[in-house]
């Protein structure tokens, strides 16, 4: 069982891990707020961009091959290489979906 170091950019929140357990699982040990809901990798609440490194993520359903490349799903992803992680980053594929919605959860009129 190897471990791993995960740096959280912009938070000065570091933690290890192991190949073995999940980002979210360690986060939620160690304390560190991060995102999640389903659990189960298809909701992307827990995303976040890979900055550095690599992950390993087979069951990430929610994100298409080529943003499982640049985005981690921490339910889902397993470090496979020191990290460096943005949280609350989303893959391209909602992004848009992001933007049509308003503050107040009102769908926007385009």
């Amino acid at each position: 069982m190897t471990e791993y170091t995960i740096e959280f950019v912009g938070t000065g929140e570091t933690i290890t891990c192991t190949d073995k357990e999940t980002i979210l699982s360690r986060c939620l040990e160690e304390g560190i707020a991060q995102e999640y809901s389903c659990r189960v990798g298809m909701c992307l609440a827990c995303s976040a961009e890979i900055v550095a490194g690599e992950v390993t993520q087979p069951a990430a359903r929610g994100l298409t091959e080529e943003e499982a490349e640049n985005y981690a799903l921490t339910c889902m992803a397993r470090p496979q290489s020191d990290l460096k992680l943005d949280r609350g980053k989303y893959p391209p594929s909602i992004e848009g979906d992001l933007e049509a919605v308003s503050n107040d959860g009102a769908v926007a009129d385009d």
